[in-house]
């Protein structure tokens, strides 16, 4: 038999408050005194009550529902984020829907979903957009943040850090130590924080009158980066210094070159990553990379959305913020005379 609903009438009944204090009990950010939460709460338990969120929205016309964008959960740095950014939006009231995007990094065959979906707002973790899906996404008045992506277009939000200055740093650090053979692997090559990251790279390289020694590309993902590690190391002479775009990558290079080549890191090749995701600082990686603040960018980018939702007419803004290298021991360790900083 179909179990009966109860009503907040009922619940502000067995409470002893009225009705009004039930729909603030479970409304965010509402006020209401401890003592009538603690007894609507208790009575809810009791009668078995579950407030109606989707018939509210269709009271308030909110659906209190965040669309995040995501094109891999395999990355441990946006599992990360995207738990980041769950924490957040629950502390807020709002609830997210995910929806994954296709390997590319592209979001034009999930935009029409979000379009249709009624949600408030968009949150696209490392998605590529074109100014054509920009411009529709604005033009249905649906406000967007993107993290760790930039697109051309003034009419989106865009928190991000400085690949450019990350990579400048990898390869100038790397030729400091007196590495000559210095190879490159390469994220999405359409991406922005590929494309940024390796012409700092190359720039760093070139104020230390050097030049790419070789360069594949691993697509940001592990077993790409594992094929073209084997590419990279079977030229002659072998690559003494790798920069990989991602720590992901970084990690896939490691156990290649440890585990199929029989080489040493640093001793025989030297790996640079980009992340610092929690696996980097294993004892087993100890992964020297360039640092992204995390909890920042989810900061920045979720408080940015939420106000452009509450205030339409907010502007859009376009934040850059540092990167931190992290100084382990995939890398030989800098000495006094080295003419080099460990800061970006």
């Amino acid at each position: 038999m179909k179990r009966k609903s109860v009503t907040s009438r009922e619940v502000a009944k067995l409470a002893g408050v009225s009705q009004s204090a039930v729909s603030r009990t479970f409304s965010p950010n509402a006020k209401v005194s401890e003592r009538t939460r603690k007894k609507v709460m208790e009575a809810s338990r009791e009668l078995g009550y579950r407030p109606n969120t989707i018939a509210r929205s269709l009271i308030t016309r909110s659906s209190r529902t965040i669309a995040v964008v995501t094109y891999s959960l395999k990355n441990p740095f946006y599992s990360f984020m995207l738990e980041q950014a769950s924490r957040f939006f629950q502390q807020q009231g709002y609830h997210l829907l995910l929806f994954s995007a296709p390997s590319d990094g592209g979001v034009d065959s999930v935009l029409d979903d979000i379009i249709k979906s009624q949600v408030e707002g968009v949150l696209m973790l490392a998605i590529t957009m074109n100014e054509q899906q920009a411009r529709l996404v604005v033009d249905f008045s649906i406000p967007v943040v993107i993290i760790n992506r930039t697109v051309d277009y003034a009419g989106i939000s865009q928190v991000g850090s400085d690949n450019f200055r990350g990579g400048f740093w990898a390869g100038q650090y790397l030729a400091s130590q007196g590495h000559q053979r210095i190879a490159y692997l390469a994220g999405l090559p359409d991406s922005s924080t590929e494309q940024q990251r390796h012409a700092g790279f190359l720039k760093g390289l070139a104020s230390m009158e050097l030049e790419l020694y070789s360069d594949d590309v691993g697509n940001y993902r592990y077993d790409d980066a594992s094929q073209a590690t084997r590419r990279l190391c079977s030229s002659s002479p072998k690559p003494d210094a790798i920069f990989a775009a991602n720590d992901l990558m970084a990690i896939a290079a490691m156990e290649i070159i440890r585990d199929e080549f029989c080489m040493k890191v640093p001793d025989d090749v030297a790996i640079i990553g980009f992340d610092d995701v929690p696996m980097a600082s294993w004892p087993s990686y100890s992964l020297t990379t360039l640092q992204q603040p995390v909890e920042t960018m989810i900061m920045r980018a979720t408080e940015l959305l939420l106000k452009q939702i509450d205030y339409p007419e907010t502007p859009t803004e376009h934040i850059t913020l540092p990167v931190t290298p992290m100084l382990r021991h995939s890398t030989r360790r800098p000495t006094t005379s080295d003419n080099i900083t460990t800061r970006v």
